[in-house]
């Protein structure tokens, strides 16, 4: 194994929970490794909490095309630099397509994981990689169009939250020390992704989900994405629900909730791993993975009016959540490891 350092890149926050028992099993193989981070949403503050020591580099470039580009080559320069610096013997992300093509500019062995197939920027980051992560429910042709030829594809048994959740055991008061009341149902409520290139689009189901939720005796933890979406659904008349509190531990959080409503994936494929009630509002092409997921009765779609006046919020029955090994965890460094190492 090399001596220079594992570099990975965190672009969102779910990027940052996905990666930290990916930087704890490095370390206690002994393996160093150097972290650079996205001011995108919730993604340094998430870094802070966890003690993730990581570079500041680029934002977001806004919801235009044009900004997105600008900020893309912007941060592609920076993070060059950063990787002239610190020599790492490979790069690993969660599509981070702008470390991609910095790695890849510069030699360094490029490890990408992505689980859905309809983001336009696969096309980037699978180019770039040396080695491409995979769920195997992802479409085989969808891998092929994107330029991920089957020789540099890894595909693994399960969803990435295994690698999120491994290991993961829930603080049982976790949501009252957060001042969130418990009392009554928890619903964790994730907005769309609307500066994003996959949501080129409007939600029309969303606005009446919260207005229904405004209507009932439930606790609402509505976690904006970004400063301006909280200030967009506050002046939609939708700030009582937004959270304004401490960034939350989206583990603890989804465990000691009732039910997951998000217009997203990660958070509901958590609440699926966890055994929280699960449902999606995601306006857009569902991914594979979540398809796999209806189909199997552990993720609940919401597709019309109609759904969102049926649903119903009750307090689930307490247990112990199902405790997810490490499995997929130490073969994912495994393989990473393998990569730095060609």
């Amino acid at each position: 194994m090399s001596e220079r350092p594992v570099w990975i890149d965190l672009a969102n926050s779910p990027h940052v929970l996905f990666f930290r028992p990916v930087i704890d099993e490095l370390r206690a193989r002994g393996v160093e490794t150097v972290v650079t981070a996205r001011d995108f949403a919730q993604t340094v503050g998430l870094c802070r909490r966890f003690g993730i020591e990581a570079s500041v580099i680029g934002a977001h470039g806004g919801s235009s095309v044009a900004g997105k580009v600008q900020e893309l080559a912007g941060r592609v320069r920076a993070l060059r630099a950063f990787a002239a610096r610190e020599r790492p013997c490979v790069a690993v992300s969660h599509n981070a397509y702008a470390q991609g093509l910095a790695g890849r500019s510069l030699g360094i062995p490029v490890v990408t994981a992505m689980d859905y197939e309809f983001q336009p920027a696969n096309h980037v980051a699978f180019r770039c990689a040396d080695l491409i992560v995979v769920p195997d429910t992802y479409p085989l042709d969808r891998l092929r169009a994107q330029g991920a030829r089957p020789r540099k594809v890894w595909r693994y048994q399960g969803l990435k939250e295994h690698i999120t959740l491994a290991g993961f055991a829930p603080h049982p008061g976790y949501l009252a020390g957060c001042g969130i009341d418990d009392s009554r149902p928890v619903v964790v409520v994730r907005p769309p992704a609307d500066m994003a290139l996959y949501h080129r689009f409007e939600n029309p189901l969303f606005a009446g989900l919260l207005r229904r939720l405004q209507r009932e005796d439930v606790s609402v933890v509505l976690l904006a994405r970004t400063p301006a979406q909280a200030t967009d659904l506050e002046r939609e008349g939708f700030g009582d629900l937004v959270w304004r509190g401490e960034v939350l531990d989206g583990r603890h959080l989804v465990a000691g909730a009732d039910a997951v409503v998000s217009a997203g994936g990660s958070m509901n494929r958590e609440a699926v791993v966890l055994g929280t009630p699960a449902y999606s509002i995601y306006a857009g092409k569902m991914g594979a993975v979540d398809r796999s997921l209806v189909a199997e009765g552990r993720l609940h779609l919401i597709e019309s009016p109609a759904d969102v006046d049926g649903l119903t919020f009750a307090k689930k029955e307490r247990g112990a959540p199902p405790r997810v090994d490490d499995a997929l965890l130490t073969r994912f460094v495994d393989v990473v490891l393998e990569v730095a190492d060609r």
